[in-house]
């Protein structure tokens, strides 16, 4: 008898799994397969942090099926499932549509052609609210309301027929992130039993303080929802997570912090809608106005390229985050926002040169909100607020006690706030006194701000008013903005 393959790949969860609940639907035999993709572990967007993740996400669901019923592949889709279709033969593939790069995309058609030419019917569902091929927003909201509240596609798990498939031997770069790893103070754990415990917590205690924690890196660690590594990989669903919102909508003190993360959930997949409707952002300016926008070159755009990859710009706060980062894949918005707007304006360089550094240390690497951001924080977009941020006014604010900056850079340690957000202003004698050699234990800075920031500006207003850039933001607002 032929069987229905659940393909799951950013979806690693067994509940609201609209794949999984058709296949138990279908009548046939059902086995889960996930895939170590040699295209996706070999793409530079990617970090072994990203893969420990999977791993630990899929050892959970192992946890509560019978063995052999998840099969996992350390080949390609293709091979996969051909491998699979000779051993057992498959009637059904069922899958979620993956908004992901290029790759994955060309991957998809490929699997088609394959299904076409097996006679195997391939079901595929919306992610989230994202509709595929959208060319207009006109009823998009009322259609994400309506997705969010429908019911959770669960099914019971033990009513289902699995297949018990062979394990396949993997090789030891794959099988190292499916062994148990030592849970680290820093990184999040994968799995779903890890994501509600997380969301748990989140309405327990830690979330009251979230409207007015959003902004701060250090508050930001403790107050915020920190699902987002959750929602990236499947863990968990979108609609699951609003659910939870609506369920504690009127419970007291908590109004102004819900209102603050629903829109954030909506705004999830808005920006994953944008890169579906647009892809291209992949590869070159979503606003084709801005695709000869001048930007440093050669030497020294590689200089300051590695300063700031490796957090030694001489800007405590940029330098803070990016060694946050690097330890933990964590950061809040504000924060990232302040590193690609510091890459971008301060440093004037092109956007590409670091938007696969990012995802590569960003956890929660989700293509099509990672794509759509860095583009709207890169200022070439045409139809966002151009924000320059200043990361000595940012630590100020947002780090007032110093704390942030001094728990990632300990040779900082001793120098007071505010003089830790700008310690190139110490005199030697202060030096001497804080025990740091601006220079040598910490960089100096590779820019000079006052000046960057006004020639980031002149150039930036500039080119917004260039008749292309203009045409362009017309198009953008008519494919991704709700008409009034």
């Amino acid at each position: 008898m032929a069987i229905s393959v659940v393909w799951l790949k950013r979806d690693l969860r067994l509940s609201d799994h609209a794949p999984l609940l058709d296949a138990a639907q279908s009548g046939l035999p059902v086995l889960l397969v996930y895939c170590f993709e040699p295209i996706l572990l070999d793409d530079p967007h990617y970090d072994e942090r990203h893969w420990r993740f999977v791993g630990e996400s899929l050892n959970d669901i192992q946890s509560r099926l019978p063995d052999g019923a998840l099969y996992i592949s350390a080949e390609g889709a293709l091979e996969t499932l051909e491998n699979l279709r000779q051993t057992h033969g498959i009637a059904h593939l069922f899958s979620h549509q993956e908004v992901g790069l290029n790759n994955t995309f060309e991957r998809d058609k490929a699997v088609q052609v394959w299904c076409d030419e097996q006679n195997v019917n391939w079901e595929e569902t919306p992610v989230g609210a994202v509709i595929r091929g959208l060319t207009h927003r006109k009823t998009w909201d009322k259609h994400w309301q309506k997705v969010m509240r429908a019911p959770l596609a669960d099914c019971d798990l033990s009513t289902i027929s699995w297949v018990t498939a062979s394990a396949e031997t993997l090789p030891n770069r794959v099988e190292q992130y499916l062994q148990p790893t030592v849970e680290s103070e820093h990184f999040q754990q994968g799995g779903e039993a890890a994501a509600w415990q997380t969301l748990n917590g989140f309405y327990e205690d830690r979330g009251k303080s979230y409207a007015y924690s959003l902004s701060s890196p250090t508050l930001s660690q403790t107050h915020c929802s920190r699902i987002s590594p959750y929602l990236a990989w499947g863990n968990v669903s979108l609609r699951q997570v609003y659910q939870t919102v609506l369920k504690h909508w009127s419970v007291p003190g908590w109004r102004r912090s819900l209102v603050a993360f629903s829109s954030r959930l909506h705004w999830h997949c808005h920006f994953i809608q944008k890169f579906e409707s647009e892809s291209s952002m992949e590869f070159q300016p979503v606003n084709r106005g801005y695709l000869e926008l001048p930007r440093i070159t050669g030497d020294v755009a590689q200089q300051r390229l590695t300063a700031w990859k490796k957090g030694k710009t001489g800007f405590p706060m940029v330098d803070a985050s990016m060694r946050c980062l690097q330890a933990t894949g964590y950061l809040n918005f504000r924060m990232r926002a302040m590193l690609v707007s510091f890459l971008c304006h301060h440093l004037a360089l092109d956007w590409r040169h670091g938007v696969q550094h990012l995802a590569r240390v960003f956890l929660d690497f989700e293509p099509g909100i990672h794509y759509s951001q860095f583009q709207m924080q890169a200022g070439v977009t045409g139809i966002n607020t151009i924000r320059i941020y200043n990361p000595v006014k940012q630590g100020e604010e947002k780090d007032p006690d110093g704390v942030f900056v001094k728990t990632w850079l300990p040779e900082l340690a001793e120098v007071p706030v505010p003089l830790v957000h700008s310690p190139w202003l110490l005199s030697p004698m202060e030096q001497m006194l804080y025990a740091v050699n601006v220079g040598e234990d910490y960089p100096a800075p590779i820019v000079d701000l006052k000046q960057s920031y006004a020639e980031a500006q002149a150039l930036l207003w500039r080119w917004r008013k260039l008749p292309d850039v203009q045409r362009e933001a017309y198009r953008l607002l008519k494919r991704h903005v709700r008409p009034d």
